[in-house]
């Protein structure tokens, strides 16, 4: 009975969100339309989509046992996550009104535009959708623990993975044939039911803890430091994971890809706005329920576990919505990495290598169909080799750091060139995955710093020395000139961007 009451309340789940989509369908007209959903999303829209993407199903698993494994020091994933909804509310205008006059569909189309370089664009594609893709099998395979708790002990690891394959294999089929649009939707849908529901049954089970017997005063000593001048890892550990969370998280294909889908550059810092309170509250709760559950038996064990010992002590009802809120984290975070990395490949590899405009909307259908399947047999393939998958994922987070020096310079700086863009990204990305190989947590010599923090000094030194010592032409100097001189030709106001909000809310507007 119970595994009826587990699986039945994930089949209730999908079933609302497929339900929603297809209310709410709407066929794209072009590809520019599949790749950005017609840029027509209000803030709560585009706050709720962030937040389903930047804290997907692995937060609740591994970052959640983290917490239960070492203490406050899981707290810089929040610092950063805050720090990156800071940076997102200052990329807004450039990004969303060069976005916008130009028809840029990804984040390396606009390279491609800033540097007026194929070269760069493709570079940034390949970069983003190599670093990217592991997270997508990772995402499957972390499904595995939710079917694996629900089934109450009928159902086996190897089983619970290919459930989850299945699940999110038939999930992609809505993704791929609504696009950004169905992502985003389906994001709102998600999100409330993962950080909204996610966060009361956090609270809750804290609450029930602390006045159980599992108070703060239980831990160990060691939960409580964080690393300094002597420490195994080094003083500067923790910064060097601040630093290249907050500079890689616009990094992500699927994470950028945010600011275009929203109707204004105004409407994406009120998102901004709207999305740190909600992430901090969201965060806190689960990060301090993490680390109170450390006392809890069976979690020093297998803390990756942690979310799902806790939820068990409310019986099977309470088990299932703490699944289910996995399951929605999960399914938004795969869905828009897969949508992302497929309209990458389309538009910005293919389209930029043939050097042709992609305005079929079905080949970026195709494109994520052919993502999905590679990532279903990616995960079925490795399901005894998750560690493994886990090291490349790693050093893939330090390699997509890469990308922020060209990004961030190439918006805020007028003087960097195609070749500065290149030489940097790649002595970046290869310095900094050869590093993460060497010394897989921190660098010694380096008094803590991770791989990605020795990569972007090297990307950077990079970027500006071949700047300076090849500076551009005349011509493309004053193409440059008029790309960061241009003015958006929309006048906007608060009034008019609430107004927009209301106008995207209405289901009519799908």
């Amino acid at each position: 009975m119970n595994a009826v009451i587990g699986y039945g309340g994930i089949a209730a789940f999908f079933l609302l969100v497929i339900v929603v989509l297809e209310l709410t369908k709407k066929q794209s007209a072009n590809f520019s339309e599949y790749a950005t959903a017609g840029r027509s999303f209000g803030s709560w829209f585009s706050a709720m989509a962030f937040l389903n993407t930047w804290v997907p199903g692995t937060g609740f698993i591994a970052f959640a046992g983290f917490a239960a494994a070492f203490g406050v020091i899981s707290f810089y994933s929040m610092v950063y996550s805050l720090l990156a909804v800071v940076l997102m509310f200052f990329l807004a205008r450039p990004v969303f009104e060069w976005g916008k006059r130009h028809d840029l569909r990804t984040q390396a189309d606009l390279l491609g535009l800033r540097y007026g370089s194929r070269a760069v664009r493709i570079v940034a594609a390949i970069i983003g959708i190599i670093a990217s893709f592991p997270w997508a099998i990772l995402g499957m395979q972390s499904l595995a623990l939710v079917f694996k708790y629900l089934s109450f002990g009928k159902v086996g690891g190897t089983v619970a993975v290919l459930i989850g394959i299945a699940v999110i294999g038939l999930r992609q089929i809505w993704t791929a044939r609504f696009g950004m649009r169905g992502v985003i939707i389906s994001d709102f849908v998600q999100g409330i039911v993962a950080y909204v529901i996610g966060t009361i049954i956090a609270l809750g089970l804290l609450t029930w803890l602390v006045t159980n017997g599992h108070g703060f005063d239980k831990l160990p000593a060691s939960h409580y430091s964080l690393p300094g001048p002597g420490s195994a890892v080094g003083p500067l550990y923790v910064a060097s994971l601040i630093l290249t969370g907050v500079l890689g998280g616009w990094c992500w294909p699927d994470i950028f890809v945010r600011l275009f889908t929203s109707n204004s550059s105004a409407t994406i810092k009120r998102a901004a706005v709207m999305a740190a309170p909600l992430m901090l509250i969201f965060d806190t709760a689960l990060t301090l329920l993490a680390i109170v559950a450390a006392s809890v038996p069976g979690v020093d064990k297998a803390p990756d576990n942690v979310w799902f010992i806790t939820a068990g002590i409310g019986g099977a009802g309470l088990l299932t919505l703490a699944g289910v809120c996995v399951v929605a984290a999960t399914m938004g975070n795969i869905g828009a990495n897969l949508q992302a990395l497929g309209t990458q490949a389309a538009n910005d590899i293919v389209g930029a290598a043939m050097n042709v405009r992609i305005t079929n909307a079905r080949i970026g259908r195709i494109a994520v169909a052919v993502l999905t399947l590679l990532a279903a047999i990616g995960a079925f393939a490795t399901i005894n080799m998750t560690s493994g998958l886990i090291i490349f994922a790693f050093v893939s987070y330090q390699a997509i750091c890469q990308l922020a020096p060209t990004l961030l310079l190439g918006i805020f700086w007028k003087r960097g060139t195609a070749a500065a863009a290149i030489a940097g990204m790649v002595s970046g990305a290869v310095s900094a995955m050869v590093l993460q190989v060497l010394y897989p947590i921190s660098i010694p010599w380096a008094d803590g710093a991770t791989s990605g923090v020795i990569g972007l000094l090297i990307n950077t030194a990079v970027y500006v020395g071949v700047t300076w010592a090849m500076p551009m032409k005349a011509a493309e100097r004053q193409r440059v000139e008029r790309l960061f001189s241009q003015k958006h030709s929309q006048v906007e106001s608060d009034v008019a961007g609430i107004g927009n909000e209301v106008a995207v809310a209405s289901p009519r507007s799908f």
